[in-house]
């Protein structure tokens, strides 16, 4: 089979987001991280209203697309049947749409709700602790994996069902496009917005996970975490999504994916064993109610009274990110979900997926609240006083046998991030592929290219003084034009179906 051919256009825009984004930060970080700061806040506050309608409507469509009369409707042919096994599948999307981010903001994100708590609630009460311990829960449940989910089905409907054949984020929109299809303009800007928010995402995430990472690895061994660690730590993501790149999907990526979700499994039974059962466990029981029961007054929240700034913070950016996301997780699970129907692929992105994330926030959250709650390891101090990275080596590091956990945890979440990324790199090498038809995967050198490319930007954003602030602003920037994209990926899906429908009922 001849291997498929890039297409020089989108490669060259690509390799040009990719240089023009990371060169200005490496040059001048200090001003780039003001100037992205700076937009962000912007953003946030005039434009934050517009994420979360964007946010409801998206999720009214999926619903009514799931549970609907097309939720039966399978990606394919009628007869197709799934490419993957379920658990390689759900593995594969729980992989993309998360990353070491997850272990990331799971260990210490109530540190920052217990002290400013939502809706008006004393810092360090336990009404504060209600929250601490479900807000990160909410971000990262059914609404996150519903942004996801609308492009994974709008990109799979199109390449599967209609037979377009290329793998672009274009790719949703192609009834609405028509004519000359990837090769329009409206589709050649179109991947090109993909690309960068893709890029600016990757580097957000890898960003915030390299310094955890370094930090862990550096007190298991006992040495000094420096930029240099962190730039090796980098090295080595490298390094595996070259070689899973260079091993394709079947063989590759669904290997360390399968691996990946293994390897997390332990480390939740560890720290559940080891640490406080009870009380991760009915802590987290808690948890999860009381988020089910605030659910709508979460999603609705927008503090116009107090304007503590805790919207616009946490929730807007969290949005902001999955959308950001979407597109490239959607391409992603678009691939390796042939065969299934698109109720089958919404519920089992939003149930799947939150699950996951949630078991990270009961078990890795719930442990180091205990900690700092019983004054074994002032966490919430650690995170004031230095960073975040060190606060979660710290409390990783009070596990049984402290310096050999740090060093699992940090060797974990390399293959977290390689896991991650291997569907990034994937994403990058289609959008740069002439034609892929369904069942091929892009070129080997093309997805080995990519794999190395992704590690630019987040070095970049590495050397920018600003940490957290500065890695959440760049996704929120990135993120602004794919709400509109994700009106036009309703508008094209609602059409398409129309046109199936109609279609059928002319078919003798």
């Amino acid at each position: 089979m001849e291997s498929p051919r890039i297409d020089p256009v989108m490669f060259g825009v690509a390799f040009a987001i990719v240089v023009c984004a990371a060169g200005p930060i490496l040059l001048a970080p200090h001003e780039a991280g003001e100037i992205i700061v700076a937009t962000y806040d912007w953003i946030a506050n005039t434009l934050g209203l517009v994420y979360q309608w964007g946010v409801y409507g998206i999720i009214g469509f999926l619903g009514w697309l799931a549970f609907g009369p097309h939720g039966h409707r399978r990606l394919g042919k009628p007869e197709d049947r799934p490419d993957f096994a379920t658990h390689s599948w759900i593995a594969m999307l729980f992989c993309a749409g998360v990353g070491a981010a997850l272990i990331y903001w799971a260990t210490i994100e109530w540190t920052y709700y217990i002290d400013k708590p939502p809706f008006g609630a004393a810092p360090g009460s336990p009404e504060a602790i209600s929250w601490a311990t479900s807000y990160g829960i909410f971000h990262w449940g059914p609404v996150a994996w519903a942004i996801y989910a609308l492009p994974t089905v709008a990109i799979a409907w199109e390449y599967y069902t209609r037979g377009v054949p290329y793998l672009r984020l274009s790719t949703a929109c192609h009834t609405l496009f028509g004519g000359r299809g990837e090769q329009s303009g409206p589709a050649r800007a179109l991947d090109s917005i993909f690309m960068l928010a893709l890029l600016m995402g990757a580097g957000t995430s890898i960003g915030l996970s390299v310094p955890m990472i370094s930090a862990s690895l550096a007190d298991a061994l006992g040495i000094t975490r420096t930029l240099a660690l962190d730039i090796g730590t980098v090295g080595c993501c490298v390094v595996l999504l070259a070689l899973a790149a260079w091993a394709g999907l079947s063989k590759g990526i669904a290997r360390v994916a399968e691996m990946n979700v293994s390897v997390a499994l332990g480390l939740l039974l560890l720290v559940l064993i080891a640490g406080p059962t009870l009380f991760i466990l009915r802590t987290g029981t808690e948890s999860i109610g009381f988020m089910l029961q605030n659910m709508m007054r979460m999603v609705t929240y927008t503090d116009p009274v107090g304007r503590t700034g805790f919207v616009e913070d946490w929730t807007i950016f969290y949005w902001a990110w999955w959308i950001a996301y979407g597109p490239f997780v959607g391409l992603f699970v678009a691939r390796v979900s042939r065969g299934r129907t698109l109720r089958e692929l919404i519920v089992s992105m939003s149930v799947f997926g939150s699950l996951g994330s949630a078991a990270f926030y009961v078990v890795l959250g719930n442990y180091a609240l205990w900690l700092d709650l019983n004054a074994i390891l002032p966490v919430r101090e650690i995170l004031r006083t230095q960073d975040p990275a060190e606060a979660i080596s710290a409390v990783i590091g009070t596990l049984p046998m402290g310096r050999v956990a740090q060093f699992i945890f940090g060797a974990m979440a390399i293959v977290f991030i390689a896991a991650t990324y291997n569907s990034k790199v994937y994403a990058l090498a289609a959008c740069t592929t002439r034609k892929l038809p369904a069942g091929q995967d892009p070129a080997r050198w093309n997805r080995m290219f990519w794999a190395i490319g992704l590690g630019m930007l987040p070095i970049a954003l590495m050397a920018v003084e600003g940490g957290i602030k500065v890695a959440k602003s760049a996704v929120l920037v990135a993120s602004l034009p794919l709400l509109v994209v994700s009106l036009l990926m309703c508008m094209n899906l609602r059409k398409s179906l129309k046109q199936v429908v109609a279609e059928e009922a002319a078919a003798p």
